[in-house]
This record gives C-alpha cells, structure tokens and sequence, in this order.
C-alpha cells in the first residue's frame, strides 16, 4: 500500500499529539513529579513580606551576623559572640527546593553562641536557611542559600 503526502502528515500529526499527550498525562499522574507551590498560602505570606525585608536590614546592620558551617555532627548555626544566647529566641526553618517533604522548622535552642542542626535531618544539596530571631525585644532576620 502507497502513502500518499496528506495521510503521512494525518500519520504523524497523531503521533505527534499522542505523543505530547502521553507526557501531559504521565507528570499530572506520577506522585515522582509533584509540582508545590514554595508555600501552601502565597498570598497571606506576601502581606508579610515587608516586615521579613526589614528583619534582614536589621540582621545586616549588626556588627557581626550569623554564620555557619558543616561539621561531621551536622549544621552549625554561629550567633554574634557580643550577644547574651539566653536572651535569643526563635525558629530556624530549613527549606528544600527539590522536596517539600524534607522541609522542617525546629526552635532555636543555643549554648555558647552555637546551635547543631543534627546531620541526619539533613541530605547532601541546596537548602535555603531562614533564622527568624530575637534578641532583647528587637527583631533580626537571617535568610542564605546554602549547600550541604
């Protein structure tokens, strides 16, 4: 049988479409390519996005700001030696950009200036490190992308 032009471009104009199709409903089935959103309420957090910029020019105003660095034992979260660690208070929240599963926020608990994120809640990537803290009544926000 002879093919002629027209019904080898209806031939692959299907296959073509089946094709786009195939992948369309593969992504939107298979949990392995889940798409989120960076936070589940985008719009109630950008209301408050304002303050978070103010927090970070606070945060780099001080003389010496947070640090970090990868030990054996994990994540360790240096503060400025120059403040009192009883009077600091907050959260450090660790954000996965591959997976929102491994995502999580644990208190900022602090002796001698230092806080340890244990090694066995962090895997080998990019993290984005948010540190929302307090000292003596006065706001400080610490945001970096980092590689663990």
């Amino acid at each position: 049988m002879k093919i002629n032009w027209g019904t080898g471009l209806v031939i692959a104009m299907i296959g073509f479409i089946s094709f786009i199709m195939y992948f369309i409903i593969k992504v939107n089935t298979d949990s392995a390519y889940d798409h989120d959103l960076v936070v589940e309420e985008y719009y109630k957090a950008e209301l408050t996005f304002q303050g978070e910029i103010d927090r970070e020019e606070k945060s780099r105003e001080l003389d010496e700001n947070i640090t970090w660095t990868k030990t054996e034992d994990g994540l360790l979260l240096s503060f400025p030696e120059d403040l009192d660690s009883q009077a600091i208070t907050g959260s450090v929240f660790l954000y996965r950009t591959s997976n929102k599963k491994l995502d999580f926020e644990m208190p900022i608990s602090i002796s001698d200036n230092v806080m340890l994120i244990p090694s066995d809640r962090l895997l080998d990537g990019r993290w984005n490190l948010k540190v929302d803290w307090k000292y003596k009544d006065a706001a400080y926000l610490y945001k970096k992308e980092i590689m663990y």
